[in-house]
């Protein structure tokens, strides 16, 4: 099965709304194992709208409408289903009835206007809509289907994983898409592929590479119609891709690097401290962001100004007057800093410059030193990152702390 998404709304348009509905659409339908090739979003004109479903319903089987089933006149999705069906609208006297008899309940004026929500396209059905005014439609015609959905997210969410959810399972005979998602660290995109090119080339199950900040994911993904029967294709290519990534596979489907990091430090009983500059905190938020790790994780400085690396992590000032604070030998006196007064097993410095201009010594911008002590040693890595302040302070982040993973893995 196809599905189209059609969103109406001059708002989404002009940006004033942001189109989190389709994307949540989006993913119910691939959940569904249902093929969802094209979006179009077009404003309050009637035209257009129902252009945009004749559109839509030429190249798939089931299409979306999201959003203009109210009461007012730039509510016209109604009428563009209609219209692109080349039917009529008919009044339903069962929705007036019903939206009366809610209206009083609220002891909410009638008006006219409220009519319109009555009006469905002719051969259709209404879907109950308990958490709002407007019904849901499902309209049938010559093998294909357009099912509208109203806009307001707290109406849209129920619908579509309720009553609509239900009608696509059935229409789907129960098959779904299920997916594994592998996490990778330390490697890029190209080489993670090259790495598994024959296994993206697999038609089933499907491996798809994404690039998120700083590590990539793949997609392992099958239709099954249970659970067991996905497991039986999808446990084997999982097990290749870690065997040939090694330790730069660090975790699954919903698992965070900070999680699976602080994951190998409680198991090995071992504790960790950071010192922080261009990230402010930033990373030691992620690392108590996971359940339990104080376990792991004692605690850190950041350590912003100069003067507050020499008093509270006792980076000399000779070295600051000579290297600067944005420096190998700063972020390597910081680690040892905060490895020493904190009497941990390992211990990350992070200085550098996130812009958004060159500093006073130089410096140029998204220039990262990261230093990791340890009772084995001190190492340090200097980055270029690239990107505005916050990707330069993210990229730190998680920088870091793939460079604590691979210590630990080593």
């Amino acid at each position: 099965m196809t599905a189209e998404i059609v969103s109406v709304g001059t708002e989404l348009l002009l940006g004033q709304t942001v189109d989190t509905n389709a994307a949540e659409l989006g993913r119910k339908l691939a959940a569904l194992g249902i093929v969802h090739r094209r979006r179009q979003t077009v404003g309050d004109n009637l035209e257009r709208a129902a252009e945009a479903i004749r559109e839509a319903l030429f190249r798939a089987d089931t299409v979306f409408t999201i959003g203009g089933l109210g009461p007012t006149q730039d509510d016209l999705t109604r009428d563009a289903i209609a219209l692109a069906l080349g039917v009529s609208l008919v009044h339903d006297p069962e929705i007036e009835a019903h939206l009366r008899a809610m209206f009083e309940r609220r002891r909410i004026p009638w008006t006219d206007s409220q009519t319109r929500q009555a009006q469905r396209p002719e051969g259709s059905q209404p879907v109950a809509n308990p958490n709002g005014t407007a019904p849901g439609l499902i309209c049938e015609r010559d093998g294909k289907r357009v099912i509208a959905l109203p806009g307001p997210p707290n109406e849209f969410g129920p619908m579509v994983e309720g009553p609509v959810g239900g009608y696509l399972a059935a229409l789907t005979g129960g098959m779904a898409l299920h997916s594994r998602v592998v996490r990778v660290c330390g490697m890029g995109e190209s080489m993670v592929e090259r790495t598994i090119r024959d296994l993206v080339d697999g038609e089933n199950p499907t491996v798809a590479p994404y690039a998120k900040l700083g590590e990539v994911h793949l997609r392992v993904s099958t239709m099954a119609s249970d659970g067991d029967t996905a497991a039986s294709v999808l446990d084997p290519v999982v097990a290749t891709i870690r065997e040939r990534l090694g330790n730069h596979v660090y975790g699954f489907d919903d698992q965070p690097l900070e999680s699976a990091v602080i994951g190998l430090l409680r198991d090995r009983k071992q504790t960790l401290a950071v010192a922080e500059s261009v990230t402010g905190g930033g990373l030691g938020g992620r690392l108590t962001s996971v359940e339990g790790s104080s376990a792991a994780f004692v605690g850190g400085v950041i350590a912003y100004q100069a003067q507050i690396k020499e008093q509270l992590l006792g980076v000399s000032r000779e070295l600051l007057d000579a290297h600067g604070t944005v420096s190998e030998a700063c972020a390597v006196a910081m680690a040892e800093g905060a490895h020493e007064r904190f009497a941990t097993d390992f211990a990350l410095g992070i200085t550098g410059n996130a812009g958004p201009t060159v500093d006073a010594a130089g410096t140029r911008v998204g220039t990262v030193f990261i230093a990791l002590a340890s009772f084995e040693g001190t190492q340090v890595v200097e980055h270029e990152f690239t990107g505005q302040r916050g990707a330069v302070r993210s990229k730190a982040s998680q920088s870091a702390l793939t460079m604590l993973w691979f210590a630990l893995n080593r």
